[in-house]
């Protein structure tokens, strides 16, 4: 990205009363970051979503010596800074209307992995919850998915390290930026996560882990993965928040199920009781859940029989249809990034050819 376009788009992350939404509104009406700067207050003040008061806060925004700073500090050190709407932002994320409009990474995992879960819960884990997130995440080894977590005490912890140990990069979403590590115990695990995995924030690098940030940073934890899975938790509590967020953006919400007696399972059995979450007592449960399966080497060497015969869009359906089926049309579009007509078209040329078949409610998965 032109750098001089990159200071423009995290000067718009900077501007008091202008968030996510409101940067998407103006980008959409000024097509690029420099024109919502060069735009007259009187025209700021029509795009929906902006106002009188935005409008003017906008016209008053002159600290881009601080923005300069931030992109040498990223340079410095080594850190990637993701623009939604351009390559490498996590596209799951970026279906989230509330997404982060510029991401700060560090790491060698990649963010759009095929399979991403984030596992979540309590900062003070019983001995329940500890055997339970060790054993999840030793199961969950040969299907090798993007473990994410927020590097807290307690569950988030033992699901970073068990990641490390089993092989499977893993990724912390921080609740500050890359001056600070927090909890600060976890110094040596966020440095070891960076070799198989990466760190992830929206916030500059001089931003302190202050309470208000830790919401802002269970919206990316609940948005980046495929399903969030909550190990143990409270009445209350930010796992509980972040089962919300994930619901809200129609993720899928799995939760081990505890004893009535437990206090520690009180929001996991809350969240099953009214249907915010469905029930997983192991690993196993949860690959089935998701439809996750291995795939053979004979159906690698069916492929490459076939896949001669199939044009470049057929062949970028069927590898969607087969890396995630069963998969509904709609969330189909979005991943292959093409027009829900294209894609109607295309399915049907390769059901024709038997190599994709039609569930109930507009889901289609390979024939093995």
């Amino acid at each position: 990205m032109n750098p001089n376009s990159l200071l423009y788009h995290i000067a718009l992350t900077q501007i008091p009363q202008i968030g996510d939404v409101q940067i998407s509104n103006l980008l959409k009406y000024c097509i690029d970051p420099r024109a919502v700067f060069k735009a007259n207050r009187k025209q700021l003040e029509l795009i929906p979503g902006i106002g009188s008061i935005r409008a003017s806060e906008i016209k008053k925004f002159r600290s881009f010596d601080k923005i300069e700073n931030e992109i040498q500090y990223t340079s410095d050190n080594k850190i990637n800074i993701l623009v939604k709407g351009h390559d490498g932002y996590p596209k799951r994320l970026e279906e989230c209307l509330d997404a982060p409009h510029v991401l700060y990474y560090k790491g060698q995992a990649k963010l759009n992995a095929l399979r991403t879960i984030s596992i979540i819960g309590t900062r003070s884990p019983s001995s329940y919850g500890k055997e339970h997130t060790v054993s999840l995440l030793a199961s969950l080894a040969e299907y090798v998915p993007l473990i994410v977590s927020g590097l807290a005490y307690g569950i988030d912890t033992i699901a970073h390290r068990e990641a490390l140990k089993n092989e499977i990069p893993t990724v912390a979403v921080l609740g500050h930026g890359f001056k600070f590590i927090y909890p600060y115990e976890n110094r040596q695990l966020a440095a070891e996560m960076i070799l198989n995995g990466g760190l992830l924030t929206e916030f500059m690098h001089d931003v302190k882990p202050d309470k208000q940030n830790f919401p802002k940073r269970n919206r990316i934890v609940a948005g980046l993965s495929d399903a969030v899975v909550v190990i143990e938790s409270g009445e209350k509590g930010g796992s509980l928040i972040t089962a919300d967020i994930a619901n809200s953006y129609n993720r899928n919400v799995l939760a081990l199920p505890g004893r009535t007696t437990d206090l520690k399972s009180i929001g996991c059995n809350h969240l099953i009781k009214n249907n915010k979450a469905n029930l997983i007592t192991s690993g196993k449960d949860m690959v089935e859940f998701l439809n996750w399966v291995k795939k053979s080497t004979s159906t690698k060497k069916r492929q490459l029989e076939f896949f001669v015969e199939l044009n470049d869009h057929e062949k970028l359906i069927f590898e969607q249809i087969n890396e995630r089926g069963p998969i509904s049309i709609d969330e189909l579009t979005i991943r292959a990034g093409i027009k829900p007509s294209m894609a109607a078209s295309i399915i049907f040329s390769l059901e024709m050819k038997n190599l994709v078949v039609a569930l109930p409610g507009k889901c289609y998965k390979t024939l093995h």
